[in-house]
């Protein structure tokens, strides 16, 4: 078993940052961090770096975050 995570981790504001400017969208509205998630996964950040799966051979096929969110936005 593995908890996956992304080999560049940002912050949820540089997401956001990253998804505006694909989009050309220039705001956006404020949404409340973690809706719903465990009080520890609020208070703590946490950032993993998946070492142990790529010493196992995944292969990632993007590995910063604007090519993957330019494929999920293609796909969409």
């Amino acid at each position: 078993m593995f908890n996956c995570s992304s080999l560049h981790p940002v912050t949820n504001r540089e997401l956001m940052a990253h998804l505006r400017k694909l989009m050309n969208i220039r705001i956006g509205l404020p949404f409340p961090t973690l809706m719903g998630a465990e009080t520890e996964l609020i208070l703590k950040s946490r950032w993993g770096i998946p070492e142990r799966l790529e010493k196992s051979g995944y292969a990632f096929k993007f590995y910063h975050l604007d090519g993957a969110l330019e494929q999920i936005l293609m796909n969409s």
